[in-house]
């Protein structure tokens, strides 16, 4: 084996992971920008969401089977290219039919990069220690979302958005660069139909049971935190600037970086399922108490440059939403090796895909209900369905895995 290149694979590979989730959270720091800047109301801020989860579940199935059948790279850098251009159309939209169209563009890229991101890393890594690469892939993933909504916020308020996105494609392009000039080819070739057999594969199936429910928890709570802590008062949010929703969205990033290499480690040592149910658990109680926050508003106040006035409030939101970080870094490298299992030697891209597809019914319905709940009932009840679904889903995944594999199970898992 050739350490110093493995080295080169797994830094490329990083580093594409840290420009993907730059780009990503930059324009979820900004959506509520958008939304105010677009007039998007209702509905419509819900379709601005499920946009993005519709483009990214087209492309699931082929780009994972052509990832396993010939070569995960040349498919990789296909999404790199179509990310460059997504992020590039976002400097010059001027309507919501130009958002929409520059999203199921990001969406697309993002399935790509993602999924066979993922499955390059998962082949890569020796199974003894699966978890931790991916958990080490991940805070790159982390770092780039968490330095994100810091630099997006402050240089967006500077500048505004074309010059914010003009740098975002610009970093997408060296990370493209990366992955051409040092990651190889894959030489394996999974001949048929992959999906078809890991698609009954028991163990998959029992994940299911949790991972399609936790798709709307992860979905309502992550996609309406930013839109909570910006949007107007009218709209049921706390009207705060770009800065202070970067901040917020940072905290949940950087806790979730600073985690994932320390759980994926325990998880390849304890095994996956306690992982996934402490991270699932703490994740659905945290989200719940998010529409409590501005009970914090009047405990202090003070004023910051560019950011505006700072009271309690934000200190609760950055507080509860590094919390929710924490409960997802239990459960992310766990859920994902355990994925990588299956699919090695069978068909690794196609199990990630297969992950990727259980998350795209609660990740494309859950943004409508949101935003119909938004507007018919209190934004705060997005946060109550999303602690809901989160736990239910437990509960699920814990009977399903008792009633196969009996309570001795959920170590060995």
């Amino acid at each position: 084996m050739d350490l110093s290149r493995d080295r080169l694979q797994f830094s490329s590979l990083y580093t594409m992971r840290f420009a993907g989730s730059f780009g990503f959270m930059t324009v979820m720091t900004l959506l509520p920008d958008y939304i105010d800047a677009l007039g998007a109301t209702g509905i419509t801020i819900g379709v601005f969401v499920t946009a993005l989860e519709l483009a990214r579940t087209v492309g699931i199935v082929p780009i994972a089977w052509a990832g396993d059948r010939y070569s995960k790279r040349t498919a990789l850098l296909a999404g790199l290219v179509t990310s460059v251009l997504a992020y590039a159309a976002f400097a010059v939209i001027t309507s919501i039919e130009g958002f929409l169209g520059a999203r199921l563009l990001q969406g697309l890229g993002m399935t790509g990069v993602g999924l066979l991101g993922l499955a390059v890393v998962g082949d890569l890594a020796p199974a003894s220690d699966r978890a931790n690469y991916i958990g080490k892939y991940n805070a790159f993933r982390m770092a780039g979302g968490g330095l994100a909504p810091l630099a997006a916020g402050g240089l967006f308020a500077l500048t505004g958005f074309s010059t914010v996105f003009v740098l975002v494609a610009v970093i997408m392009g060296i990370a493209t660069v990366g992955v051409y000039v040092f990651v190889e080819d894959d030489q394996t070739s999974i001949e048929g139909f992959a999906f078809a057999d890991l698609a009954v594969n028991r163990r998959i199936l029992t994940m299911a049971t949790f991972r399609v429910q936790y798709a709307v928890a992860v979905t309502l709570v992550r996609k309406w935190v930013p839109i909570f802590v910006g949007v107007s008062a009218a709209k049921g949010g706390l009207a705060y600037g770009s800065l202070v929703v970067g901040a917020v969205l940072a905290a949940e990033q950087f806790a979730n970086m600073l985690g994932q290499p320390y759980t994926g480690r325990l998880a390849d040592r304890f095994g996956r399922a306690p992982f996934v149910i402490v991270g699932g658990s703490a994740y659905g109680v945290i989200a719940m108490a998010f529409p409590f926050i501005s009970g914090a508003e009047g405990l202090f106040t003070i004023g910051v440059p560019i950011a505006g006035e700072i009271t309690g409030t934000v200190l609760a939101a950055i507080v509860l939403n590094g919390l929710l970080g924490a409960a997802d870094a239990f459960r992310e490298p766990a859920s994902m090796a355990l994925f990588a299992d299956e699919g090695k030697g069978e068909g690794i891209a196609s199990s990630i895909g297969i992950r990727s597809l259980l998350w795209k019914p609660g990740s494309i319905l859950a943004p409508l209900l949101g935003g119909w709940l938004m507007g018919a009932v209190g934004i705060e009840w997005v946060f109550f369905l999303g602690g809901v679904a989160a736990l239910t889903g437990v509960g699920s995944f814990l009977a399903a895995l008792t009633y196969q594999y009996g309570c001795g199970a959920f170590a060995p898992w």
